[in-house]
């Protein structure tokens, strides 16, 4: 049996430095020496999760293709809650196996695509209804209602409406942290703001995620 091995890290400073991808790489080669096999190619993707577009696998797929071999990745369950790679490796038409799940077939990551979309889709519907309670509530943390102006009036209720916006709006940046943190295992400060940052979530004050400002959120609750 002859193998094409595909590997995938979250960043550029993953792809240099090497780290998640001497794993990948060693789980690879004991599943293929496992089996007396050979290794034909390997293809590296550096990538976000969020990105459908990967020029590595479609040239993976194509190297499986024409010579006959299967496609071999290291770990299928870090993948599978990407619907666009399950099921662009579901129609590939060529072989494939995954080192820590070789029972996995078609059907199988038909299914965990689905359920992958299905994670997303509520992921950001829990994100939206998080961040439309706590505006329905009343206060962003930067308006000069907020917590401290409040206090300083005595207004009891008042801090408290904004603290509960705060932390409604926490939640909702929370489960879009939770999210950064499972497709990027190990992900810095920094890294999970950059990704914020691509995804679109505003800070309370509208603008740009930094590392700071994510420890601030991150200390509000469990991520």
């Amino acid at each position: 049996m002859r193998y094409v091995a595909y590997y995938r890290v979250s960043t550029a400073r993953q792809g240099r430095s090497g780290l998640g991808l001497e794993a990948q790489r060693k789980a690879i080669s004991q599943f293929i020496n496992g089996g007396g096999a050979t290794l034909l190619s390997e293809f590296t993707e550096v990538e976000t999760g969020k990105r459908n577009d990967r020029p590595e696998l479609a040239r993976a797929i194509h190297k499986a293709k024409v010579t006959g071999a299967r496609l071999v990745i290291a770990k299928l369950d870090r993948l599978s809650r990407n619907a666009a790679f399950l099921l662009t490796l579901r129609d590939s038409g060529v072989e494939f196996v995954a080192a820590d799940m070789p029972e996995a077939n078609t059907l199988t990551v038909g299914i965990m695509a689905l359920m992958a979309q299905h994670e997303r889709e509520m992921i950001s519907r829990r994100t939206k209804e998080a961040l439309a309670t706590a505006k329905a509530r009343g206060t962003k943390l930067s308006n000069p209602n907020g917590a401290t102006h409040l206090r300083g009036r005595g207004n009891a209720e008042a801090v408290r409406g904004a603290r509960r916006a705060a932390d409604d709006r926490a939640k909702g940046v929370l489960v879009e942290i939770e999210d950064i943190r499972r497709e990027q295992p190990g992900a810095s400060l920094r890294d999970i703001a950059k990704m914020l940052n691509q995804r679109g979530v505003q800070t309370a004050r509208g603008g740009a995620w930094y590392a700071q400002s994510v420890r601030r959120v991150m200390a509000r609750g469990p991520a």
